[in-house]
């Protein structure tokens, strides 16, 4: 059964969590500090990892951006009160890969676990293909890792499942929708701006440090693409 670690320093909303979970067919694992979070999510790389934000010692923001510098991969899905624009987009900003706000329904936060269980690609899984090799990016499923001119781009899991579905869609534009849908699991709802966030993040560990092109093509309207198009033509049509 996948492992969810549960971090909430309610006890009544994470023995609810907890029971759900169970009954979808997970393992839950629940602490209440953000340092128990972190030696967990350290020695144990769990599947998925429900965070809460406002929690004793080590806050979930603290959590999301250690794990991260750490090099953990394991999905992190917020669920916490705070539900401005802003809170959710910096949390996707540092790390966390999808964001739930309190309160929600039981049924929506096990339908966003199992999405970001399929996310979570494990290095011991059966190979999904051959590395895609577009100029000086390689895109390789079975390391789960991109390549901007030999250099490994440390993606995310969910990172990688974002650059990989471009890639195998390369030339057509995708759209947040269906981005979402195939991703994330769930419909386009107004000013969700999970995808923006992502493609936000692969630009920055892809476009910026590869040598000789940009990769991740914006459709204004529409949605993205992958296309490798050489810088110089990026910086005269912008001169």
């Amino acid at each position: 059964m996948p492992k969810v670690l549960i971090v909430e320093d309610d006890e009544l909303i994470a023995r609810g969590m907890s029971e759900h979970l169970s009954a979808a067919g997970f393992d839950p694992v629940w602490v209440q500090l953000g340092r128990l979070a972190l030696a967990r999510l350290r020695y144990e790389r769990p599947d998925v990892c429900v965070l809460d934000l406002m929690i004793p010692e080590v806050d979930g923001w603290n959590v999301i951006e250690t794990a991260r510098q750490e090099g953990i991969g394991t999905p992190i899905v917020v669920v916490s009160a705070r539900g401005t624009e802003h809170d959710r987009v910096h949390a996707l900003e540092i790390g966390a890969d999808d964001y739930l706000v309190k309160p929600f329904s039981m049924k929506e936060l096990v339908a966003r676990v199992r999405a970001a269980a399929r996310r979570g690609i494990r290095r011991d899984e059966v190979p999904r293909g051959e590395p895609i090799q577009i100029e000086e990016l390689v895109i390789d499923p079975r390391e789960v890792q991109a390549y901007v001119d030999g250099e490994a781009a440390g993606l995310t899991p969910t990172e990688f499942r974002l650059l990989y579905q471009l890639a195998l869609e390369r030339g057509r534009v995708s759209t947040r929708d269906e981005l979402l849908q195939k991703l994330w699991g769930r419909r386009e709802s107004h000013r969700d701006r999970t995808v923006d966030v992502f493609v936000r993040r692969l630009r920055e560990k892809i476009d910026r440090r590869a040598s000789q092109h940009t990769f991740i093509q914006t459709r204004y309207g529409v949605g993205y693409k992958l296309e490798a198009v050489p810088k110089d033509r990026v910086a005269a049509a912008s001169s």
